[in-house]
């Protein structure tokens, strides 16, 4: 297998390399670099910028404002963006709830909802998990009821992302209550400001405010923002679960944190020395550097088989993927926190409006909500327990 980028694929490499560091705002790529949180208005302006060039919804059908991209161009677009700290298009809206509409919506959905879609005049957000129903999401409980036009919607969402951002959230609603669990759930699209609706934010171990549930108190919602068939929600999120899988190793991400984690440690001292002239930090720092190449390495050899993903197959090595990319993401975030040291210790990350100095280096304040936080990279998009279930079924044949 020619692991090698032909003359074509350089090109396009260098051309996604200049585009993402020259035409993104500095001040937004620097916020991602630095692990500060970005605000409403920072993910709409590059998803804009990006949608501007055609490249925010590459993975849609053309008509729509796709790109007929091999797997390789759609890899290396995906690294140079992680590498040059460029948000990536929101992923309800592109790789989520965008897909979905245009495979299995009427002509009128689409035409109404996907161009607001890839420019972020609609926000969306995702409703599928609910207490009870996380891994086990068929046992998912909220009703939708239809009752003439409308439906009537009943339930709670959980840990549902950025739903205080959101305009509309895509939902899986139980239609037919007597069915088997994955048969009577179905799709539907729910604006936001609908009367009965309840957000209520989820303060997470990192003292971040992403995470939200969302009530749902006899909000009635019309018959036409269902999603393909009644009752065939369930074929409509696997589907899209495909789609949220897309480039989940993030290596290019992995990347630029080691060039910040290299940047860092010249400026740490252990002892007389910077703390990345010490032998025992560097071979720390190696060994997640060799584990990451052989990463890279994986991730190009299934991305270079063209046949299994033109046919839309799930190419099982995806989970290793998946696997090793969380437990480096992790491992990098670690690393950080000793190159803080014990300025990691102090909680600052809402800083705005003490009058105290703020205590270490300003770039040790987000070490430690980073660190927290990427504990759950290991659990969405499929725990890593699954995909090692996968790894071992599928391709080792136990």
């Amino acid at each position: 297998m020619d692991l090698n980028f032909t003359s074509e694929e350089i090109t396009f490499r260098d051309e996604a390399r200049h585009f993402f560091r020259s035409a993104v705002p500095d001040s937004i790529r620097a916020k991602v670099a630095e692990g500060e949180g970005l605000t409403r208005d920072d993910m709409i302006d590059a998803q804009r910028i990006l949608h501007k060039r055609g490249w925010a919804t590459v993975n849609w059908p053309v008509e729509w404002g796709g790109q007929d991209w091999t797997p390789i161009q759609v890899y290396l677009y995906q690294d140079e963006m992680q590498q040059a700290n460029v948000p990536a298009p929101i992923a309800f809206n592109v790789s989520m709830v965008g897909p979905v509409i245009a495979q299995f919506g009427n002509q009128a959905m689409k035409q109404r909802f996907l161009p607001a879609t890839a420019n972020v005049d609609i926000f969306w957000c995702q409703g599928f998990s609910e207490p009870g129903s996380g891994s086990d999401l068929a046992s998912l409980r909220t009703k939708a009821e239809k009752r003439g036009d409308k439906y009537v919607i009943n339930g709670q969402k959980t840990w549902t992302t950025l739903a205080q951002y959101a305009d509309w959230i895509f939902c899986l609603c139980r239609t037919d209550p007597t069915a088997k669990a994955q048969e009577g759930i179905s799709f539907i699209l729910v604006d936001m400001k609908t009367p009965g609706i309840t957000v209520r934010p989820i303060v997470t171990m990192d003292g971040g405010r992403e995470v939200n549930e969302v009530f749902f108190d006899d909000v009635e919602v019309p018959a036409e923002n269902l999603v393909g068939q009644e009752n065939k929600g369930w074929d409509y999120a696997k589907f899209l679960l495909g789609n949220e899988r897309t480039g989940i190793a993030r290596v290019g991400a992995s990347k630029a944190k080691i060039a910040r984690i290299k940047q860092l440690a010249a400026l740490e001292f252990a002892g007389e020395r910077p703390l990345i002239e010490t032998e025992r930090f560097q071979e720390k720092l190696a060994a997640v550097e060799v584990e990451l190449k052989a990463l890279e390495m994986t991730q190009l050899r299934v991305v270079s088989d063209e046949r299994k993903l033109a046919k839309g197959r799930q190419n099982p090595a995806s989970s290793i993927l998946k696997l090793k990319g969380s437990v480096i993401q992790q491992q990098l975030t670690e690393i950080l926190m000793e190159v803080v040291g014990p300025y990691v210790m102090p909680y600052q990350r809402d800083f705005e409006g003490n009058n105290e100095p703020i205590i270490g280096p300003d770039y040790a304040s987000e070490a430690a909500p980073m660190y927290f936080n990427y504990r759950k990279v290991s659990i969405y998009g499929g725990s890593n327990e699954i995909q090692r279930n996968i790894i071992a079924k599928a391709i080792l044949g136990l």
